[in-house]
């Protein structure tokens, strides 16, 4: 007996003023499984027009696309980018179980067995869903919006009831109240650690990021310095600081893709931008052609992703895939690097980094490699020092920084991290530096 046909199709809308621009339609038959974006007559029309995904040409008809591995996306990357990461599927996939077998026992019509990849990407709420694109049922409503009508996005003083629900998850011991809770809420960007979307006091969103129950140091608090000392560094950073609720340490990280006074900044990875398969490795001369061809100011984005790119190696953030680098869209199919986010020090790491320096070196090991290929970034030896002098200098600030009111660690957490910032290749940089 051949597996029912599902297709479902939705609208696509960009910004707070939902500008129609789209539709998506996803199918899957059997084993095949692919989607299918159509551009609107009207955004093919518009003076400020502009491909969403970089797969995505102004053209009219359906474009189609299928996974090329099974570990990429059956979505345009555009889509992709705003799918629940893997904390967010886990708190779907938890919560359709559980709903199924509540109305299987209460003899009620259960929701279909299996979730489709549209299940997922429909389940992040419409509020919180990264960047600017936004998907619209046949009614006109947003999805996903919360289905009681009530707050989708929790306020700071909600923090003690998102980290009891997660840590629910975690332990396996959730409820249903718990699921109902994360519904929507607990699906934002970023791996499989636990999180949410929240509001900050100012009522400006904001990224909630929960110890784990499987630390064995407080990288929360990790984090968060991090993203100081990066400042320090004169990179361009997401804000953040530590949030206590109770006794646990929260890290709250602003989001950089809304502005202010209301309103939803496109916004690309850049695995997106390269189109790249997430089984294949990149490098950061690969993100530095993107910034050449796609940005505003790409002098001005070279030199920082450099920065960024000398600065991961020397506090050892071995977590920096085209994923935890991005663009914001400026005018015109014009972009700019996003601020940094997403940064990690890892103490108990090798210095190695995830991206490559080239396409033809391998990763990135040594300063001395990364001060060499400085002028593929439109930078000379003389800037090069300038900037490496920028970092080194903000990275031996680690520890006051790490004192700070923004950040709170104590002296047993500074312990935990120090292998991450005093190492081999700060040493090296500091001789090349003279």
């Amino acid at each position: 007996m051949s597996k029912p046909t599902v297709k479902q199709t939705v609208g696509v809308a960009l910004g707070d003023a939902a500008l129609p621009v789209g539709v998506l339609t996803y199918s899957k038959d059997g084993g095949r499984e692919f989607t299918a974006f159509a551009y609107d007559a009207a955004w093919l029309d518009a003076t400020n027009r502009f491909e969403i995904s970089p797969d995505l040409a102004l053209v009219e008809g359906h474009q189609f696309r299928r996974a090329p591995s099974k570990d990429d996306s059956i979505f345009p990357f555009a889509f992709a980018d705003t799918e629940p990461d893997g904390w967010g599927c886990r708190v779907i996939a938890r919560d359709h179980a559980k709903r199924r077998k509540a109305a299987q026992a209460a003899g009620n019509a259960a929701p279909r067995a299996a979730l489709t990849e549209m299940d997922y990407l429909l389940g992040v709420d419409d509020r919180s869903r990264i960047g600017a694109l936004r998907l619209v049922d046949e009614s006109g409503d947003f999805l996903r919006t919360i289905e009681d009508g009530g707050r989708g996005t929790p306020p700071l003083l909600e923090l003690a009831q998102l980290i009891g629900a997660s840590r629910a998850v975690e332990m396996n011991q959730e409820t249903e109240a718990d699921l109902k809770y994360l519904r929507g809420r607990g699906t934002s960007l970023g791996g499989m650690r636990p999180k949410c979307t929240i509001l900050d006091d100012d009522g400006q969103l904001a990224i909630g990021k929960f110890p784990s129950i499987k630390d064995d140091r407080c990288v929360t608090r990790g984090e968060v310095l991090a993203l100081h000392v990066a400042e320090a560094a004169g990179i361009t950073v997401a804000r953040s600081r530590v949030v206590m609720s109770d006794d646990v340490p929260i890290a709250l990280v602003r989001r950089f893709d809304r502005v202010a006074v209301g309103g939803r900044i496109p916004y690309l990875s850049a695995g997106s931008m390269l189109q790249a398969s997430r089984a294949v490795d990149h490098a950061y001369t690969q993100i530095a052609d993107v910034i050449t061809t796609r940005c505003a100011d790409p002098a001005r984005d070279l030199e920082e992703l450099w920065r960024r790119l000398a600065f991961n190696l020397l506090i050892t953030n071995v977590d920096d895939h085209v994923q935890n680098h991005g663009f914001l869209h400026v005018e015109h199919g014009q972009w700019r690097l996003a601020p940094a986010f997403d940064i990690n020090p890892f103490p108990d790491k090798v210095q190695e980094l995830k991206l490559w320096l080239t396409e033809d070196s391998g990763p990135v090991d040594s300063i001395a490699d990364v001060m060499r290929v400085a002028p593929y970034f439109w930078m000379s030896e003389g800037d090069a020092k300038r900037v490496l002098a920028d970092v080194c200098a903000a990275v031996q600030r680690w520890r006051g920084i790490a004192k700070s009111a923004p950040v709170g660690m104590s002296d047993d957490d500074i312990d935990a991290f120090t292998p991450a910032f005093e190492n081999e290749q700060i040493a090296v940089a500091k001789t090349l530096l003279g």
